[in-house]
């Protein structure tokens, strides 16, 4: 039977690698609940705008028409630090550096927030509706200069990064289950496929970026692709794509390195491979098997996997809970995460961000500990006065029992002993004018510690 502290503790577990966690409060009210039934709200969430949005809109007036990638961060970054619906922003972010698109080249900050909203009215349905949505996104077809590709001249750059990076895969040898033949197949597939001219911003500001299929410029000759032979067209090429095995097996190893382990567990990997194909690429079926199963619930997972910028800055952020409406601070939100190496709505490139223990050097930690002690101490803030409240509450006799109620008022969050031994020896030594200052104290130091960058 488990018991009420090990259920908060599995919820936490949840929240911090399905969304960016949840504070001591909203994990006592999920606990109200059976933990498959978090997991199905989280699944499910109602799309639409926020019911903030206008608020949102007069606040953030540049963003309203953003030109760039700069100013159309603050629309986003509020979801990720506000929105209830935590997993639909999870897994937007997923596929934003998984089918990458870098604002910079784009230079279309609207175009960045319509992808955004593509991932998160699709990241969780049908892959290859996602991918031929994905297809046919004006701004994807200008970043891999699919405007460029006519049916007497062929442009391999989406066909090959279609195949490559965003569905089939490469081997470690730099082989997939495809061939050349395949992606010159799939770039002739997709000629005519392009987005429409757009105006120019001055005066009038952005236009919105329109897909366009001009037929006068599309291959209409037979085609050999995965050893099947037709007409096919790009439509065509996505349906063989997304239901293709290897397709499974790279989507769903994607999947569990974001979601669950840097570690590879082929075994794990091959059972979600199997409730992909057999759901025909559904992937809420795949998310839902991964987090109900025995494998992420378990000990052996749990704070081993990196941060990245986004899961440390809107982590805190939702901890910390000091935004009740937008302000310039909130604005500012992506550039904390830029400062630690993620530049959001500009992955670097097509390969999106190299994640896991990349993200870590000496300049990026030094970035993400300044960030976490200023927000954590931060006495103003909402949510750090619940904690020290929260913490003042029980007992706080000696260091051990201050250090692990702190711990849980953080989201149940786990440190190695020897961390703990070095806390403590901390508490012990120094003297303090109040008990909250001790506890303030004692949060700087935790989010302070190696352990702190992991989830």
């Amino acid at each position: 039977m488990i018991t009420s502290i090990e259920k908060k503790v599995l919820l936490a577990h949840l929240m911090r690698r399905a969304g960016f966690g949840s504070n001591f409060n909203q994990l006592e009210e999920l606990s109200n609940f059976e933990y498959d039934e978090v997991v199905d709200q989280l699944l499910n969430p109602e799309f639409g705008s926020l019911e903030d949005q206008d608020l949102l809109d007069r606040y953030f007036i540049a963003s309203v028409e953003a030109r760039t990638a700069r100013h159309a961060d603050p629309q986003w970054t509020w979801r990720l630090a506000k929105s209830h619906k935590q997993l639909e922003e999870k897994i937007s972010l997923f596929w934003h550096g998984l089918l990458a698109v870098g604002g910079v080249k784009l230079d279309h900050g609207l175009a960045m927030l319509a992808e955004i909203d593509l991932f998160r009215k699709y990241g969780l349905s049908n892959f290859g509706t996602l991918l031929l949505k994905i297809s046919k996104d004006p701004g994807m077809m200008y970043w891999l200069d699919n405007q460029n590709s006519h049916k007497d001249a062929p442009n391999e750059n989406y066909g090959r990064e279609l195949l490559e990076l965003f569905s089939m895969g490469i081997d470690e040898n730099g082989e997939g289950a495809y061939t050349e033949e395949d992606v010159k197949s799939a770039a002739r597939a997709f000629t005519g496929w392009a987005s429409k001219p757009t105006p120019p911003p001055f005066f009038l500001g952005p236009f919105a970026m329109e897909f366009n299929f001009d037929e006068s410029d599309h291959d209409n000759t037979e085609k050999t692709f995965l050893g099947n032979k037709g007409n096919f067209n790009g439509e065509d090429i996505v349906e063989m794509v997304a239901m293709h095995k290897a397709t499974a097996d790279f989507i769903c190893k994607r999947l569990y390195l974001y979601f669950v382990s840097e570690e590879i567990n082929h075994e794990e990997v091959i059972k979600l491979s199997d409730i992909y194909m057999k759901n025909q690429g559904e992937i809420k079926k795949v998310l839902e098997y991964m987090f109900k199963s025995d494998h992420f619930k378990s000990e052996e997972i749990r704070f081993k996997k990196v941060k990245s910028p986004s899961d440390l800055v809107f982590g805190i952020t939702r901890l910390v809970d000091k935004y009740e409406i937008p302000n310039l601070d909130s604005a500012e939100l992506a550039v904390n995460t830029l400062l630690m190496g993620q530049f959001l709505l500009n992955p670097p490139s097509v390969e999106g961000w190299h994640e896991g223990e990349e993200w870590i050097d000496s300049g990026s930690l030094i970035e993400r500990i300044n960030y976490a002690t200023s927000e954590i101490s931060n006495k103003n803030a909402k949510g750090v006065k619940d904690i020290v409240d929260i913490v003042l509450q029980k007992n706080i006799t000696n260091s051990d029992e201050i250090l692990n109620n702190c711990l849980e008022s953080l989201g149940y969050l786990e440190i190695t002993e020897n961390t703990k031994k070095i806390i403590q020896e901390h508490i012990e030594k120094n003297k303090f004018n109040s008990e909250e200052e001790k506890i303030l104290d004692i949060l700087k130091l935790i989010v302070s510690t190696p352990d702190f960058q992991y989830c």
